[in-house]
């Protein structure tokens, strides 16, 4: 059990810090959708087809084994599985808050203009925080499923919960009762996720 505690508390900080990066990209590239530039729009458009059509597990594997072929840079597989997670969650996220941004009622953004906010301001003080209530049960089940894709990380050695559950599985073959503890592990993290994230949506409505 310690040995399992020790890679469910890696899970969370992996999970955590691909959560915080995620939704920070996602709603910059959102962002990024409502601008004029044609170009910036179609380049946002191809990311999030790319990572949204392409399995979570190839992209760990192009991440840590091709990128240092291919641009010379070997990232340690903490770093590897985080930025892989980042992206993945992003593509959605960037979906997410493109449809929250879209869902605004166009008579906030005049009003906006008619108080004499300029374009950032606008996105600032009144779109988004609009947008992100909005999104916010969806990105709620996207958080969610990114903590259980984080398992797909073991593949490349990174000791989180997965990992150290077929370390152990390997070495006793007691299979029922350490994927039945891992399992458990990962049933408590995402009850508390849930219950964070429907406490915060409450807070929102408010």
């Amino acid at each position: 059990m310690p040995y399992l505690t020790e890679g469910a508390v890696l899970t969370v900080a992996i999970s955590a810090a691909a959560m915080a990066a995620g939704l920070i990209l996602g709603l910059a590239l959102a962002l990024a959708t409502q601008v004029h530039a044609r170009p910036l729009r179609w380049a946002v458009a191809a990311y999030v087809e790319i990572f949204r059509n392409t399995p979570l597990l190839i992209q760990i594997f192009f991440i840590y084994f091709a990128m240092p072929n291919l641009i010379g840079l070997r990232l340690p597989p903490f770093m590897s599985g985080l930025t892989a997670l980042a992206l993945y969650t992003a593509a959605y996220n960037t979906e997410i808050f493109r449809a929250g941004l879209e869902a605004v009622p166009f008579g906030q953004r005049e009003a906006a203009r008619a108080s004499g906010l300029g374009p950032w301001q606008e996105m600032r003080f009144v779109v988004v925080p609009q947008a992100v209530r909005i999104s916010f049960p969806a990105l709620g089940n996207n958080l969610v499923s990114l903590v259980k894709n984080s398992s797909l990380v073991s593949v490349i050695g990174m000791v989180e919960l997965m990992f150290v559950a077929n370390d152990i599985s390997f070495n006793n073959f007691r299979s029922f009762e350490v994927y039945g503890a891992a399992a458990v592990y990962y049933i408590a993290l995402i009850l508390l996720l849930s219950r964070a994230l429907a406490w915060t949506e409450r807070r929102l409505a408010v």
